[in-house]
């Protein structure tokens, strides 16, 4: 393949998962908040290892670190001391990588994933999403709202995201069965035209199954707007309930590195350009994600 095909913007992985991996501690509802505290060194040494692999984008590990998750799961008043060593981390591991990434702040589900049900009053997501662009927009790049799984929801986080002047990126979780709507049963591009006229820049599909990813590719197609991927690698959400903790749920056994990057090299030739790993989806598979497509003539950038 000929380098013209394009650039791709190369995500790391899923951090949540990747700490759990690396941790000999129980795991919480708020699991990945914890470690900022209880563990911050394995955060800068996952964040490491995916630039390290390849990744020209890093997620903030702040998830988890929402207001009203705080609130029910552990205490409010971790807000401040959780991001500031979500924001150190993130930059420790950029500097000792000597590296030219990106870090993306994080827009998260405020109390639960994959349950739009769960999504507060539209005043309320306001409130957080702009307490949480506030304290973060100075120590990122551009911000991600990722795992929106209600169209009201993705709105609310793109338009505290937008109020930054940073670049904002949307990206939406689908049903597994039907990569063509949201978890909420809206449809994809619906949801994805209102978020770009808000001025998100790219869309996204995220946390679905790698199948599900790829119908979405081709929904996404249809717009005007760059797009792209980055899927999980469990065999089902359903189990993970509001205040759960990820290991009610199973990772698949056919997810390995090649596998993965063979389901992410066809988003990008289905035009996709940016795309990345989820839950379950570590530095070995952005590794393998990077000499595919470089082997196919792909040039990877940060943005």
């Amino acid at each position: 393949m000929s380098s013209e095909r394009g650039n791709v913007v190369l995500l790391d992985g899923g951090m949540g998962q990747e700490l759990r991996k690396r941790s000999s501690r129980p795991v919480s509802p708020l699991w990945s908040a914890q470690v900022m505290l209880d563990e911050p060194q394995l955060v800068t040494d996952a964040h490491r290892d995916f630039i390290e692999a390849g990744a020209q984008v890093i997620k903030l590990n702040t998830y988890s670190a929402t207001p009203l998750r705080l609130a029910r799961d552990g205490d409010a008043a971790m807000f401040e001391p959780l991001h500031a060593a979500a924001l150190s981390a993130a930059h420790q591991a950029r500097d000792e990588s000597g590296r030219n990434v990106r870090i993306a702040g994080c827009l998260p589900p405020l109390v639960a994933s994959y349950h739009p049900d769960s999504v507060p009053d539209n005043a309320t997501c306001q409130r957080d999403y702009r307490r949480i662009v506030e304290r973060q927009a100075r120590g990122v790049d551009l911000f991600l709202c990722e795992t929106m799984s209600l169209a009201r929801e993705a709105r609310a986080a793109t338009m505290a995201a937008v109020e930054s002047q940073l670049p904002v990126w949307v990206a939406f979780t689908v049903d597994d069965s039907d990569g063509t709507r949201l978890r909420s049963g809206e449809p994809l591009v619906a949801a994805a035209q209102d978020v770009a006229a808000l001025g998100a820049e790219r869309i996204i599909v995220n946390c679905s199954v790698p199948e599900a990813v790829t119908t979405a590719m081709r929904e996404l197609a249809k717009l005007n707007v760059p797009f792209g991927g980055y899927a999980n690698g469990f065999t089902s959400v359903a189990p993970l309930q509001p205040g759960g903790a990820v290991d009610k749920l199973a990772s698949r056994t056919d997810l390995d590195p090649t596998a993965y990057a063979g389901h992410a090299l066809r988003w990008v030739e289905q035009g996709a350009t940016v795309v990345g790993g989820c839950c379950e989806v570590g530095p070995a598979h952005i590794a393998a994600l990077v000499k595919r497509l470089t082997d196919k003539g792909y040039r990877l950038v940060s943005s």
